[in-house]
């Protein structure tokens, strides 16, 4: 594999709530409902803007792995009501 286009990034993600999703990736609009039900209830607004974005940081090798047992983290910023 040519990883010649590969390069390490250093992101201040700021205020961020955060969740870990097991399962297919079709399921996590309700991982994403259950992460912003949970920021209103603690204070807390979603705060998506060109530098503040939604991530996912992908733990499991989906060519090895079944769809009910993927790991992902997704995270998304928040600010203070």
């Amino acid at each position: 594999m040519d990883f010649s286009a590969v390069e390490l990034l250093r992101v201040d993600e700021g205020l961020c709530v955060q969740c870990m999703h097991v399962g297919p990736y079709d399921d996590e609009p309700a991982t994403v409902d259950a992460m912003r039900s949970f920021a209103a209830e603690q204070g807390y607004a979603p705060d998506f803007s060109e530098s503040r974005l939604h991530h996912e940081i992908y733990l499991s090798d989906q060519r090895k792995c079944a769809p009910e047992k993927l790991k992902t983290v997704v995270r998304h910023p928040v600010k203070s009501m």
